[in-house]
């Protein structure tokens, strides 16, 4: 969370150090304050505090928000500010409520590291006060700058936005500002339980996803941001969340592009029914007689892992009526989705860890794996490969083709690729393959789940990275790579045309397994 510095008084705020979108009787209280700051600075090399604190004044990079002014670091070309919160604490009487407003404040707040991660059983420093987000954005660029807001996945039930390999000065050095979002997750994000009926659904994940992009539409501006260029971009979790959020008139006009990257389309959300007979049971595994809202957050922790070990999609968002009315499918085919440019696409191999008993639920019905199904992959003789194309293909490869045709049917720009290139270290052994375009689009290196790569690795991450960034700024991939000329033309989504990114070469083309997705595709209308 960031921590406070107190100020003299109100009246003492700075201006945008960055010189953006503000009045111009800021400018005198900046200069004044950036004289009281070297004091300080001086001061802090004087009793020896570390080197974040002692960095030269003009290093220091501000920003007035609409709770306050935020201090925020720099390292190379890229200044961040961490932890910012975009709604108060959700605790005590705010637990499983929609999320509040943060107050204003008369002090200067230092944005330096990032807020706890919202509370799950594998994070020892996860905690329910997590409603932050992370700002990132190139240093003493003049704004207003496109704005990439990126929503994290993990099944609703895992991950956080701190994650290293979200790190977004990448991006940011490409001339853009990114924010990357923390909210609620399992329980405390997707329960629906009749003693919570005050209030009114259990998609609580999706209102915090809702709340911050009204922080960034009210704020941003004050870090050279464009709040009316907006692209919403995320993973799994946070492609389903942009796919409910394009469908959701609460969130309409609050951003102008998305990029859905591996987001399994066909997908149902939970019914208000089911949703409630899961809060029962997830009630009763407390086993306590007492106000939901005063349970210590580890039995909740427990009481949660009980439920997930049973059904790991226990927490998810439901059909509330309200924010989620229609599974992401039907709502693209009848034609209510935001209208936006859209980037959508996954992975060539979709497999993980986190997966292993979906991949079992989805081969589960008889003759799965086998007879029909397994004349479609004649060259793939062991059965775990075999399991893992054929999960693949039915959860993402085919419903990302649903819904690629679905939205450019409604004429909005719509651009799809598959990902299939393998880090050279790892080709003689592959890992997992979900996820692994992120290491690629945000350019992280060293970190975990994120390994150190090649120079022809880089040179891809570079391509994709300046599709993603060429895209955020007009709505459309095509353009200039980030250190040289135009990228691999990429033809919009018609027919079956798509991008696809392989260790031989990025180009566009036909769909090379369109058959066998047409095939899926009648397999699962019996």
């Amino acid at each position: 969370m960031a921590k406070a510095v107190r100020l003299k008084a109100r009246e003492a705020c700075l201006a945008d150090g960055f010189g953006h979108n503000l009045p111009k009787p800021f400018i005198e209280i900046v200069a004044k304050m950036r004289a009281w700051l070297a004091f300080v600075a001086a001061i802090a090399v004087l009793c020896g505090v570390g080197p974040a604190a002692a960095q030269p004044v003009g290093q220091f990079p501000f920003a007035l928000t609409r709770e306050g002014q935020m201090l925020g670091a720099v390292e190379g070309e890229v200044a961040s500010f961490k932890g910012l919160a975009y709604a108060a604490p959700p605790l005590g009487a705010l637990r499983w409520q929609p999320p509040q407003p943060t107050t204003e404040s008369s002090e200067m707040r230092t944005a330096y590291e990032y807020g706890a991660p919202c509370l799950q059983p594998a994070l020892p420093a996860a905690s329910e006060d997590c409603l932050t987000l992370n700002v990132f954005r190139p240093f003493g660029v003049d704004g207003p700058l496109p704005v990439m807001v990126f929503i994290h996945g993990g099944a609703f039930v895992t991950g956080t936005a701190n994650d290293p390999l979200f790190d977004g000065a990448k991006l940011a050095q490409a001339g853009l500002i990114v924010v990357t979002v923390n909210y609620r997750l399992g329980a405390l994000g997707w329960l629906s339980h009749p003693a919570l009926s005050d209030a009114g659904s259990g998609n609580f994940g999706l209102m915090d996803q809702i709340a911050a992009l009204h922080w960034v539409h009210d704020n941003i501006a004050a870090f050279g941001g464009d709040p009316d260029n907006v692209t919403l971009f995320g993973s799994d979790a946070g492609a389903t969340s942009i796919a409910l959020l394009m469908l959701s008139a609460q969130a309409r006009n609050l951003f102008h592009k998305a990029i859905l990257q591996s987001v399994p389309g066909r997908a149902r959300l939970r019914s208000a029914e089911e949703a409630d007979a899961i809060g029962r049971e997830f009630v009763a595994a407390l086993s306590v007689n007492m106000d939901l809202r005063a349970v210590e957050p580890r039995r909740l922790l427990a009481a949660e892992k009980q439920l997930l070990d049973k059904s790991p999609h226990s927490f998810a968002p439901m059909m509330d009526g309200r924010l989620a009315t229609e599974d992401p499918a039907a709502g693209f085919a009848a034609g209510r989705q935001s209208r936006i440019p859209l980037i959508i696409g996954s992975n060539e191999d979709e497999t993980g860890l986190e997966n292993e008993t979906a991949i079992k639920e989805e081969l589960a019905p008889p003759g799965a794996g086998g007879g029909e199904l397994r004349k479609l992959y004649p060259d793939l003789a062991r059965p775990s490969d075999l399991a893992a194309r054929i999960y693949t293909d039915k959860v993402f490869s085919e419903p990302v083709r649903l819904l690629a045709r679905l939205h450019a049917a409604g004429g909005a720009p719509t651009f799809r690729y598959r990902f299939a290139y393998v880090p050279e270290a790892r080709r003689a052994n592959p890992d997992v393959g979900h996820g692994r375009e992120l290491q690629f689009i945000f350019g992280t290196e060293g970190v975990p789940g994120a390994g150190i790569l090649s120079r022809r690795d880089r040179e891809v991450a570079g391509r994709m990275r300046a599709y993603w960034i060429n895209f955020a700024r007009s709505g459309d991939p095509n353009g200039p790579d980030l250190h040289g000329p135009d990228l691999p033309r990429w033809d919009a989504a018609s027919g079956d045309r798509l991008l696809l990114i392989t260790n031989d070469g990025i180009a566009s083309g036909d769909d090379p397994i369109a058959d066998r997705l047409d095939r899926l595709a009648n397999e699962g209308r019996r």
